[in-house]
C-alpha cells in the first residue's frame, strides 16, 4: 500500500470519528448522570485513545513523509504543506483545548466545561474535513 493510500484512509478514518464525536457523542455526554459521569468520562477517554492514537499517528507520520519527499515550493508540496498547517491546528486543539477540558471533566460534569468542549471541538471537525480535500489531491 502506498503511504499516499495510508495517509487518505487515515484522514478518511478520522474524519468519520471526529464528525461522530462533534455530533453526536460530545453533545449526549451532558445526559450521562452525575453519580456516572465521573467513571463514563474515565471510560471515554481510555476507549477513545485506544481509537484514535492510532490513525492520528499514522496520519501525521505520513504526511510528513510525503512532504518530505517532494519537491520544495511545487504545487503538491504546497497541498502537503496546507496539509500539516491543518494537522498542527488538530493536534494543538487536542493538546491545550480538548485534552485539559477532558481533564477537567474527570472529577465530575461541568456544563461550562462540557459547552467549551463542544464549542472548541467544531475547530477539530472543520480542520480534519479542511484534509479530505488535500489528501485526496497527495494521491499519484
Amino acid at each position: 500500500m502506498s503511504m499516499t493510500v495510508v495517509h487518505l484512509v487515515a484522514t478518511l478514518f478520522m474524519v468519520g470519528v471526529i464528525v461522530f464525536v462533534q455530533v453526536v457523542h460530545y453533545p449526549l455526554m451532558e445526559r450521562v448522570g452525575g453519580d456516572a459521569f465521573v467513571n463514563y468520562q474515565a471510560g471515554h477517554v481510555v476507549r477513545t485513545g485506544v481509537v484514535v492514537v492510532p490513525p492520528m499517528i499514522a496520519e501525521v507520520g505520513s504526511a510528513v513523509w510525503l512532504f518530505a519527499g517532494m519537491a520544495r515550493g511545487s504545487s503538491e508540496w504546497m497541498v502537503a504543506l496546507l496539509g500539516l498547517v491543518l494537522l498542527a491546528v488538530i493536534w494543538l486543539s487536542t493538546a491545550f483545548l480538548q485534552a485539559p477540558a477532558h481533564g477537567r471533566l474527570e472529577s465530575g460534569f461541568n456544563p461550562s466545561v462540557h459547552r467549551a468542549l463542544v464549542r472548541w471541538n467544531w475547530l477539530r471537525t472543520a480542520a480534519w474535513l479542511g484534509r479530505v480535500p488535500v489528501a485526496v489531491m497527495l494521491l499519484n
